[in-house]
């Protein structure tokens, strides 16, 4: 069951990025902030595991590449031993290969570097709180899967079993609307939108032979 949480309690993060003028960028963007407050900072896997760990953050900010332990094992590792700790992948990779097993091992949110601080602290926010988060190039690959998945099979694809509606969801966030547009285009509420955008990541993780099923 997701936590919530109270709107005067700050998001806890912490940051896994090898790169320190990235990670140093990243804490500077995020300090001063009311809703969110860096706990931690780690530039290799194996001490953002044990970060994540010792402080359990609400969310670890996660790069795919960094040394000792890759991105993928390290987020597999935080969804294995923190179920309400929620990994939002920071990466400057889109293709297939890099998104799949990221998503596979638990990733929440996949966020391009290069982003603006707004949709870093909206994806922040909507992992926080147990929805997906995607930029819209990591959106189209889940979108494509999930017109190639016309019916349950073992083919590694994702959103077999998404409904009409969350298609149409996914279809829009993968064109880069927030979820505000989203609720307007489909005369929808934003609560309604973002309850979609939800589903759409739990069928990721607990409705393929892709991921772990306890996810």
């Amino acid at each position: 069951m997701v936590q919530s949480l109270a709107m005067s309690s700050p998001i806890r993060v912490v940051l896994a990025e090898d790169h320190t003028i990235v990670r140093e960028g990243l804490r500077a963007l995020l300090d001063g902030r009311d809703d969110v407050v860096v706990v931690a900072e780690a530039d290799n896997g194996h001490d953002g595991v044990a970060a994540a760990t010792k402080h359990k953050p609400d969310v670890v900010v996660m790069d795919l590449n960094m040394p000792g332990l890759n991105g993928v094992d390290a987020t597999k590792a935080i969804r294995e031993a923190l179920p309400d700790t929620h990994v939002l992948i920071l990466s400057m990779y889109s293709t297939e290969e890099h998104v799949r097993p990221a998503i596979r091992a638990g990733a929440e949110g996949y966020l391009l570097k290069g982003s603006g601080l707004s949709d870093l602290v909206a994806a922040i926010k909507a992992v926080a709180s147990g929805n997906a988060f995607f930029s819209p190039q990591v959106a189209k690959i889940v979108l494509d899967d999930s017109r190639k998945a016309t019916k349950p099979g073992p083919a590694e694809r994702l959103g077999a079993d998404l409904t009409p509606r969350e298609r149409q969801v996914l279809k829009l966030v993968a064109e880069g609307r927030s979820s505000p547009e989203i609720a307007r285009d489909l005369d929808l509420s934003v609560k309604t939108v973002e309850g979609h955008r939800g589903r759409i990541m739990a069928k990721l993780d607990t409705k393929n032979e892709i991921g772990r099923a306890h996810v």
